[in-house]
């Protein structure tokens, strides 16, 4: 997100990311590689935050996940936590619009030893959402691409989940904007969709995690998978 609401207290919000990364994130040399080598190539600076990433871990672990399916791979930052948190023999597959944003993923997380847990599916998620069709259920989805498909690709993945899969849409709040009726962006009507699409389905339980910090005001869907059926 670009702006923030209060700048008084968006300076706040990143000093105490500063805090929690010194805390949690700052001696891990492997994550903050793959962030360097995503901004030397000059892909934009939208990965999720260090703060982010860990907590994206710590739920991945918390359910136990093996496999998980990420939509919107940019430099492979969030790819790399999936891919660790998984395990050996674990599994991520990660869908990147750009090859370019591909290949410098690819490097980055075969240079950090993960490589062989990732498939990368490249070119536009929402013509690939067919290859999904043989592939076994996911135990976590993580959606952080383009905003406007927020809902096709969460209907997606709930045809390839589980009884307690965890599903989490990242940047639905928008700074906020998604509480404006009159507000007509894209991107904020793509969040908007997914979040009602959550709240009146059957199959999930979930709510949103409004987020403060270095990446500004924001937010997350946050559901768990209770019956696929429809």
């Amino acid at each position: 997100m670009s702006g923030a609401t209060d700048l008084a207290g968006a300076e706040r919000w990143v000093a105490v990311d500063a805090y929690i990364e010194d805390l949690f994130t700052r001696s891990d040399a492997v994550a903050a590689r793959v962030l360097e080598n995503q901004r030397a190539a000059g892909l934009p600076d939208i990965a999720v935050s260090p703060a982010q990433a860990k907590l994206l871990s710590a739920l991945t672990r918390s359910c136990g996940a093996r496999r998980v399916l990420e939509f919107g791979t940019l430099g492979g930052y969030s790819t790399l936590w999936f891919a660790r948190a998984v395990g050996d023999g674990g599994k991520v597959v990660t869908f990147e619009l750009e090859q370019h944003h591909a290949d410098v993923a690819r490097a980055s997380l075969d240079e950090a030893g993960v490589g062989d847990r990732v498939e990368i599916r490249v070119g536009p998620a929402t013509d690939n959402l067919g290859s999904l069709a043989d592939d076994e259920p996911y135990d976590l989805v993580f959606i952080d691409a383009d905003k406007p498909n927020n809902a096709a690709y969460y209907e997606a993945a709930m045809t390839r989940v589980h009884a307690g899969s965890l599903v989490i849409v990242d940047n639905v709040v928008r700074d906020g904007a998604i509480a404006d009726a009159a507000n007509d962006d894209p991107r904020v009507l793509g969040s908007r969709a997914v979040i009602e699409a959550v709240a009146r389905d059957p199959r999930v339980e979930g709510s949103v995690v409004q987020t403060v910090g270095s990446k500004y005001y924001d937010g997350m869907v946050v559901a768990t998978v209770l019956d696929t059926r429809p």
